[in-house]
């Protein structure tokens, strides 16, 4: 198994960063479905801000394309052979507030349904000795498909909302083969280090010079 596998980010502009390992493990507070080193990325605007939080926003569930980020591109972190590809999810409304909460009580459902229904749309990627999985993609966006080989920052698909998601964002995460559910979590990196919660990353393409 990989020690670390160090990538690319998934996108290019500005992005914060949720769920980050750098501040704990396991990052989403669980080791199930090799998710200990996982990381959530949310896109944001020029400022920094998703969606403004309003009163409507605390007491019932939004439509997505109020965000700032949905539909937005998301590229390959990694090279490799496309493995998996699921993009048939529809993207639901998003939570905040009061109907976070609720929303968070359906936990337990989301989860009996194995790690599928809590990826969404996805895409696994095999290369390097591991396999990536980039998670959370808007329902029939994705451009690639199984047995399919893609380079550094090609593009997968586009920043949804369907599974176990709260508001549109990437889910990232590296396991050491292609059964999810079985696999083991692989510490992972961003060009050679990893944000914190909180950090905004301002991401270039791939190979673009600084």
């Amino acid at each position: 198994m990989a020690a670390l596998v160090d990538l690319e980010y998934p996108f290019i502009g500005r992005w914060l960063t949720q769920n980050s390992p750098a501040n704990r493990v396991p990052s989403h507070g669980t080791t199930l479905f090799g998710t200990s080193y996982a990381i959530d990325f949310v896109p944001v605007d020029k400022a920094g801000h998703t969606a403004p939080l309003t009163f409507a926003s605390l007491v019932r569930p939004e439509p997505t394309d109020r965000f700032p980020g949905f539909g937005r591109r998301v590229l390959a972190p990694i090279e490799g052979v496309v493995v998996a590809v699921r993009d048939i999810e529809p993207d639901h409304v998003a939570y905040r507030g009061l109907p976070s909460v609720g929303y968070a009580l359906t936990q337990r459902r989301r989860a009996a349904g194995g790690w599928p229904a809590l990826a969404g749309n996805h895409v696994l990627i095999e290369g390097d000795g591991v396999v990536v999985a980039v998670c959370h993609l808007q329902q029939g966006s994705v451009e690639v498909r199984s047995g399919q080989h893609v380079r550094l920052g090609g593009l997968l698909g586009s920043c949804g909302n369907s599974g176990n998601s709260t508001e549109p964002h990437v889910h990232l995460q590296a396991v050491d083969g292609r059964d999810i559910e079985r696999a083991k979590a692989v510490p992972l990196a961003f060009q050679g280090r990893l944000p914190r919660n909180g950090e905004i990353v301002d991401a270039r393409a791939a190979g673009t010079p600084e």
